[in-house]
């Protein structure tokens, strides 16, 4: 295992740290309508709270397999898997040590206009439960003034498996240290969810969002209908309605009515966990701001979960000689 180190991708206007520990996004830096730079990313000064397990998936990487699978089982070619249940009953976000705890190797580093730099892991067979050996890279890049992209990769080299990664930010555009989410407008180009059992596992069913508290078709504040939902939002949306831009779709728009930041994301994933850090509380974060309920919003792209024991979603098993393909576009800007 390498070193746990910090890097940083700055192109004159916005500012990016990441670590290889879990490929997390540590701080981003964008100013808002009057220039001012604000970090609009929950997370820590340091690395040692992360290692310490104290970050609830703080800006990582999350994978072989992003979200739950229940009951911690699944059947490939005849063969049945057991996953380690880190979240009872469920196997969430690749079980106890996922991609989002390992150091993965710093393969590329570039400077200049649209600095960049590429991690890479290599998860062999057997580790927390998955089949197969697989190499996977991911690549942040400042593709332009205020926009990051994230590529993600992954090849498996002998055996199919289920891959399925996310990236798990947290971010509150008004500045990490700015409270709650609630006033923030959120629209999502989805017109349906996968709805979820009392374990929050998803059902199997796919539910049109309109006439629910679910939809935000239209745009709406976070907050509006957040009390109809239980804890939070914290579901599966499928993306099926967003413009496409360079293949990828728009998946979700958050404006901060304070800072006016914007937050428009592009994706190539079928759906996205939209969750309001329901189970964030008291966590002290960055400058000793503390994070409690709502602190942020995460848009998590993603295959929809437990996909590998639903025939009616669509597939995550990556077979050998296949290569899995993830790219997400944060375009940042104020209106």
């Amino acid at each position: 295992m390498g070193e746990p180190k910090i890097f940083e991708l700055n192109n004159g206007t916005m500012q990016v740290k990441v670590s290889n520990l879990g490929c997390t996004i540590l701080s981003l830096s964008v100013p808002d309508k009057d220039g001012n730079l604000g970090d609009v990313v929950l997370g820590f000064d340091t690395l040692e709270p992360y290692q310490k397990g104290l970050a609830p998936y703080f800006g990582c990487i999350v994978g072989r397999v992003a979200n739950r699978i229940k009951d911690g089982k699944f059947s490939l070619n005849g063969v049945d898997y057991t996953l380690p249940i880190n979240r009872p009953p469920n196997s969430l976000h690749g079980g106890v040590k996922g991609f989002d705890k390992v150091v993965w190797e710093v393969a590329e580093q570039k400077e200049g206009e649209h600095p960049s730099v590429t991690f890479k892991y290599h998860s062999h067979d057997g580790e927390e439960g998955y089949p197969g050996d697989l190499s996977v890279t991911a690549t942040y890049t400042l593709t332009s003034k205020t926009t990051l992209r994230l590529d993600m990769e992954a090849v498996p080299a002998n055996k199919p498996t289920p891959v399925s990664l996310a990236q798990h930010t947290y971010w509150n555009l008004g500045g990490h240290n700015s409270g709650d989410i609630l006033d923030n407008t959120a629209q999502l180009w989805a017109n349906h969810i996968t709805p979820v059992d009392q374990n929050t596992v998803p059902t199997g069913e796919i539910m049109p969002v309109k006439g629910t508290p679910f939809d935000f078709t239209a745009g709406k504040q976070i907050g509006r209908d957040i009390q109809q939902v239980g804890l939070g939002y914290d579901h599966n949306y499928v993306l099926d309605c967003g413009d496409e831009k360079d293949g990828l779709k728009h998946a979700a728009k958050i404006k901060d009515p304070k800072s006016s930041r914007v937050l428009n994301l592009w994706t190539n994933a079928p759906g996205m966990q939209f969750y309001t850090a329901n189970y964030v509380n008291g966590v002290v974060g960055k400058g000793g701001a503390v994070y409690n309920k709502h602190a942020g919003v995460c848009l998590e792209t993603q295959g929809f979960p437990n996909a590998v024991n639903t025939p009616n979603f669509p597939s995550v098993i990556v077979q050998p000689g296949e290569k899995y393909i993830h790219n997400m576009v944060y375009e940042f800007s104020v209106e």
